[in-house]
């Protein structure tokens, strides 16, 4: 047997929208000819009051309608719970993609903080390297003036008094490579400068007439 979308909402006492639901969904077999959606229906499908109203029907083109409320408010029910279970479904695909946004979300951040940190870190160990170097010029360059300022007194101390290098490198606050680099630096120019006075095999310097700063230059 074979109905129109009509014919089967007037037979079975169902709203159209809801026949037509049924058809999107594939609950109902159906055939299209001519444009025209026919729905099949077997007797087997059908309980004994439906046999009977298309029984008595069978010779007009439109089939009796049913008006039993249990079964029409049952499929209703029915077709409630399935768009409910589909709305279900789509939430919890929805909650599972914002989970996974979320997620990645608080990985970028992450990953963001690491870069900031290991930017800042690298540019710490930097300037903690230029803090390091202008200590080392600045102690330096302590030394060189502690150095001169120790000629000079030495110069006011003993006006007239010839110094042995080897004595004065004593008394300054150098160290040990320092102080050898100088005595070579005067050993090499003895022979050359006439600041430096040679007596017995040792080097002596006279404060009083010279200035022997450009020597001691570390």
């Amino acid at each position: 047997m074979r109905f129109t979308v009509d014919q089967y909402s007037q037979a079975f006492g169902l709203q159209k929208d809801v026949v037509l639901f049924k058809l999107k969904t594939d609950q109902l077999n159906y055939i299209i000819e001519d444009n025209t959606t026919y729905i099949i229906v077997t007797k087997s499908s059908l309980d004994k009051e439906q046999r009977n109203n298309l029984k008595n029907n069978s010779g007009t083109q439109q089939p009796t309608v049913n008006k039993s409320a249990k079964t029409t408010v049952r499929f209703i029910l029915s077709l409630y719970k399935q768009e409910n279970q589909l709305l279900k479904d789509k939430i919890k695909q929805l909650e599972l993609r914002i989970d996974q946004l979320v997620a990645d979300k608080e990985q970028m951040l992450r990953d963001e903080r690491d870069k900031i940190e290991q930017l800042y870190t690298t540019k710490d160990d930097q300037l903690k390297q230029i803090l390091e170097l202008i200590n080392t010029k600045f102690l330096q360059n302590q030394s060189q003036d502690r150095h001169e300022e120790d000629i000079i007194n030495v110069s006011l101390q003993n006006p007239s008094a010839l110094i042995e290098l080897k004595e004065y490198l004593k008394s300054i606050d150098l160290t040990s490579p320092q102080k050898k680099r100088i005595k070579k630096r005067f050993i090499q120019a003895a022979n050359q400068d006439i600041r430096i006075i040679r007596q017995n095999g040792k080097i002596y310097l006279d404060f009083a007439k010279y200035d022997y700063t450009d020597l001691f230059k570390i």
